[in-house]
């Protein structure tokens, strides 16, 4: 993590104590972390989960996020959930919702 976000606390899995610290800045540095680039896409994705968390105080079931991303994309569910998939290869909770800067989901069904 680079230095302008040191201060920013994480637990033991790297995930934001505090959603309401995360920036696009430190999105990139996480993604870094875990070796991904963030494309136009995966910020789609990105943006989408915190827009719902931000709505909704809870993480999005990654159905939402596959529907949302088929809809933006113009592509059917499956082609989005493998899309989603690419962009983060270890899954929605391990990457995408850490990317996103939310706290870790105490119990997860990953779709």
């Amino acid at each position: 993590m680079d230095t302008a976000h040191m201060d920013i606390e994480r637990d033991t899995e790297g995930y934001l104590l505090e959603p309401e610290q995360w920036t696009e800045t430190l999105a990139e540095s996480l993604a870094a972390e875990e070796n991904l680039t963030l494309n136009p896409t995966a910020w789609l994705v990105l943006r989408f989960v915190r827009q719902y968390y931000s709505e909704h105080k809870i993480i999005p079931d990654i159905r939402h996020v596959v529907k949302h991303l088929a809809t933006q994309q113009g592509w059917d569910k499956h082609q989005a959930k493998q899309q989603l998939f690419t962009l983060f290869p270890y899954g929605y909770v391990k990457q995408t919702c850490k990317i996103a800067g939310m706290k870790r989901p105490r119990a997860w069904s990953t779709g």
